[in-house]
Formats: structure tokens, C-alpha cells, sequence
């Protein structure tokens, strides 16, 4: 059962310490083995309508998922986890045997939380990696919308110093197919999970506002609220006068009027000549 190996951001932290220090050993500990739903429901013995049916409940929490070409999400479980989950006495029933109806009409209604337990598991790996409160509210505020970000964070100074933390979705490039699946499955859509963000958000905006007001050098990197442009100067004439809009009938005062336009001097060809305006006397005859 091969599956896949994922460097995690704590994993990748501490090989890099680890290389900063001259320090290789422990580096086999960096992956962390990831498998699909197929070969995770051959590490359960069960079969992966039921593997899905379980990590649909939420019972097995996704570590990763990576968008195939339909455009699909195809979630990847932790090995470790998954074994230790099968290990477990009390999870028994659910591997063999019948499902119990409470469960089964949660299903029922659609409950799919493989992308809320896996915004929960990557907001932590964001947040334990996040160095400062900015950085933490840039984390929190990537699992919004714009809207609801836009409405929690009202000072456009804020809104400004966040968006310099924002994390990108995890895959593929911006605008591309791959990272569209990425931020779609980043946003938190329910109401519940949308709240309590929101108010996360507002709590770590604040403590940043208080540590830039007891660190000055903080403050004087925060950036300048965006402001309207100045007006354009008015267009001048050519000898300094402004030009005004007039709606006056001409010569009208504060009305500046072009001057006329030298009159051209009528000369006079077989163009003009009305002679050669008929039909006929232009058009080529056949013989």
C-alpha cells in the first residue's frame, strides 16, 4: 500500500531548524504518509462506501486533499491516524455490522464534513506557524469570504494591513482550475463556523491594535488608509485662461469660445463640378 507522503508546515519548521543547526537526524519524520480513500478503506477492512460514509461524518478527518481533472476534491487521510482509529474498541461497530440509524439519517440530509474538519486541521497548522497577531488574523480571515471579512474588519487601514496576510489556497496557480477547487473548499460556508471566525477575526484585530499602540515601530509600519485621488487640475488655454464648461448661448460671459477655424479656399475640380455628379458620367461603359 504505497500511498502518498505530504510534508506538513510543523514537519517542514522543524527540518528546517533542524538544517539551520547542521542537524539531519529525525528527517524521516518530515512526510507524513498520506493515503486516498481507496487504499484507507483497505487499511480498515471496509469498503469505501462505508470509508466515505465514515469521513463524511467526520469521524475520519482529512490531513490533505488535491483537485483531480473533473475539478473533484480526493481527500487524503492520515495512515497513523487511520490505524489508530481502527485500533480503537469502541469504533468497532461502526466498521462492521450496520450502521445505526442515527447516523444514517444524518447522511441523509447531505452532511458531507470533510471540508470544515479539514479548514479546522489547516487553520491550525496556519496559526501555529503565524508569527505576530497580524499574521493570525491573516490566517483566520483566508477561511472567509471577502464579504464577511469586509464586514468584521471595517477600518480600511485594517482591511489594508490584513490583506498583506492572507494565505493563498494550497494548490495550483491563481485563476487556474486547481486553485479555484482550492478556495472554494478554503471558504467556510456554514453559519456556525462562519460566526465564530468572524469573531476570531474581531478579537485578533483588536490585539493587534493594542500591541502597534504599546510598540510604536509597529505603528509606523502599519500602511496609510487609501484615499480619494485629488481632483485633476483645470485645462488651461493658451494663455492661462480656464476653460469653463458654458451652456450660454455664444459670447456669453464666462464662456470661453474656440476661435473659428480658418476657412479653407473652395477650388474647384470634376469633383465638385456639378456636371460630374450624375450617375453616368462616372461609370465606366462596357463594350
Amino acid at each position: 500500500m504505497p500511498g502518498q507522503h505530504i510534508l506538513t508546515s510543523e514537519a517542514a519548521a522543524a527540518g528546517r531548524s533542524r538544517t539551520a543547526h547542521g542537524d539531519g537526524a529525525g528527517d524521516r519524520h518530515r512526510t507524513v504518509r498520506a493515503l486516498g480513500t481507496t487504499e484507507g478503506a483497505a487499511l480498515l477492512a471496509v469498503s469505501k462506501a462505508r470509508f466515505t460514509r465514515l469521513a463524511r461524518l467526520g469521524l475520519l478527518v482529512p490531513v490533505a486533499f488535491r483537485p483531480d481533472r473533473h475539478r473533484a476534491a480526493v481527500w487524503l487521510y492520515s495512515a497513523a491516524e487511520l490505524t489508530l482509529f481502527a485500533s480503537g474498541d469502541e469504533h468497532a461497530p461502526l466498521l462492521t455490522g450496520r450502521m445505526p440509524e442515527s447516523l444514517r439519517g444524518q447522511l441523509d440530509t447531505g452532511l458531507d464534513l470533510r471540508p470544515r474538519n479539514w479548514r479546522t486541521r489547516h487553520l491550525g497548522r496556519l496559526l501555529r506557524r503565524a508569527d505576530g497577531p497580524w499574521a493570525r488574523a491573516g490566517a483566520v480571515a483566508s477561511l472567509l469570504a471577502p464579504l464577511h471579512r469586509a464586514q468584521t474588519v471595517t477600518d480600511p487601514r485594517d482591511r489594508c494591513r490584513l490583506t498583506g496576510y492572507l494565505v493563498p489556497p494550497p494548490h495550483g496557480t491563481p485563476g487556474s482550475p486547481a486553485s479555484r477547487v482550492a478556495q472554494y473548499l478554503m471558504t467556510a460556508r456554514d453559519p456556525d463556523e462562519i460566526a465564530w471566525l468572524r469573531s476570531e477575526l474581531a478579537r485578533l484585530t483588536q490585539e493587534a491594535r493594542e500591541r502597534e499602540a504599546r510598540e510604536p515601530e509597529a505603528r509606523e509600519r502599519r500602511p496609510a488608509a487609501p484615499s480619494t485621488p485629488p481632483p485633476a487640475p483645470p485645462r488651461t488655454g493658451p494663455r492661462g485662461e480656464t476653460r469653463q464648461r458654458g451652456h450660454g448661448p455664444r459670447g456669453a460671459p464666462g464662456r470661453l469660445d474656440r476661435p473659428p477655424a480658418p476657412r479653407r479656399p473652395v477650388t474647384y475640380s470634376a469633383r465638385n463640378n456639378p456636371s460630374c455628379t450624375t450617375d453616368t458620367s462616372i461609370r465606366p461603359s462596357r463594350s
